[in-house]
């Protein structure tokens, strides 16, 4: 008798297990932004698959924004730390076994995200800081972390990191510590209140305000560290944070990348026939660096890929076709359902799609 690879979790179905008992599928999605996560969106496609009879893995992915946590895995931690308007939270992180010390998983937005302060209309990007994200870095330290990566998305702060640097140069530093800072975005340190700012609350006097702020904390970081991070791609993430790390001796690296690195997606998908990937909203960032885009690009000649989005902007199903050399389908659960029926049960719509897909697809 062959057995499927540990990974894969056999159905329970029998009624079409003569049919598809050699198909396995993998459900590799990003979060559909505001409806479900990406753990939710990868249930819901792989619930629906072993109905059909296959056998199924589910690998929640991230692009270091919203979801990181949650799809790189570890244990679940909480530290009380310093808001990003003040008040304090208490953030979740994570902390994951390395090869010689615990690798501590962070998501800046634990700790000064957009969201922690009721969006951009309750926000003061000002004043917003990223001292508690300092305060988690200290304490993962503390807790014996000497690899820590920090998912740079989703923050209500434009401080250059500022504020995580002081707290962490106050602490006397993280000896003997890899930084590695996760972003999808490559924008300069001194370009990120221009592209940013706006989605954080921030006039057209405040984003001059937070530009030139950060021009002189380039200065500050060259004068004090000898790192100039204002050429450095994608320092400007998460409001120049990504850069304040650089200038404590950190690396940058395409979010997906370092997902996938730690997963060992490729791994999964090499045993996979049929693959499943989607996002909230597919457009011309979705091929550039985040997840639909980094899946497609990895999958083998003769793999069926199965792209479900919320919404896809015009012209991104034929884009999205032509970047793999797999067979690529792309389904708009906006187009096929409508906008109110997308919003509210995309979950239940996702596996209606898939239980159509599959039975085409035999």
């Amino acid at each position: 008798m062959v057995c499927a690879p540990p990974q894969w979790v056999p159905t329970r179905s029998t009624n079409q297990m003569v049919t598809n008992e050699r198909r396995r599928l993998l459900a590799a999605c990003d979060k559909f932004r505001g409806t479900a996560s990406a753990v939710e969106i990868c249930a819901a496609v792989t619930n629906a698959a072993q109905q059909m009879g296959l056998v199924t893995s589910a690998l929640p992915l991230s692009d270091g924004g919203e979801g990181f946590l949650e799809a790189m895995g570890g244990t679940v931690m909480y530290t009380r730390v310093t808001g990003p308007l003040g008040a304090p939270v208490e953030a979740e992180w994570r902390m994951r076994d390395g090869s010689l010390a615990p690798v501590a998983v962070i998501e800046m937005a634990a700790a000064a995200g957009l969201a922690l302060v009721g969006g951009a209309e309750e926000n003061d990007p000002v004043r917003a800081t990223t001292a508690g994200v300092g305060e988690l870095l200290v304490a993962a330290w503390q807790a014996g972390a000497r690899e820590i990566i920090v998912g740079c998305g989703g923050s209500a702060t434009t401080d250059g990191g500022v504020g995580a640097v002081e707290v962490i140069r106050a602490f006397g530093g993280l000896p003997d510590t890899r930084l590695r800072a996760a972003t999808d975005v490559r924008t300069r340190f001194v370009d990120a209140a221009a592209i940013f700012g706006p989605q954080k609350g921030a006039n057209v006097q405040a984003v001059d305000v937070l530009t030139r702020r950060l021009e002189k904390l380039a200065e500050y970081y060259f004068d004090e560290f000898g790192i100039d991070v204002r050429g450095v791609a994608g320092s400007g993430a998460a409001g120049g944070l990504a850069g304040g790390l650089v200038a404590l001796g950190a690396s940058i690296h395409p979010g997906f990348d370092l997902v996938a690195e730690t997963l060992g997606l490729d791994k999964h998908l090499a045993n996979a026939e049929i693959v499943v990937t989607g996002e909230g909203r597919l457009d011309a960032t979705s091929l550039e660096g985040k997840v639909v885009g980094g899946v497609l690009r990895r999958l083998a000649p003769g793999t069926l890929a199965l792209v479900v989005v919320g919404d896809a902007a015009e012209g991104m199903a034929m884009r999205a076709a032509g970047l793999s050399a797999a067979d690529v389908r792309v389904v708009s659960l906006l187009e096929r359902y409508g906008r109110e029926a997308a919003f509210a049960r995309p979950r239940e719509l996702i596996a209606e799609v898939i239980a159509e897909a599959l039975e085409n697809s035999r």
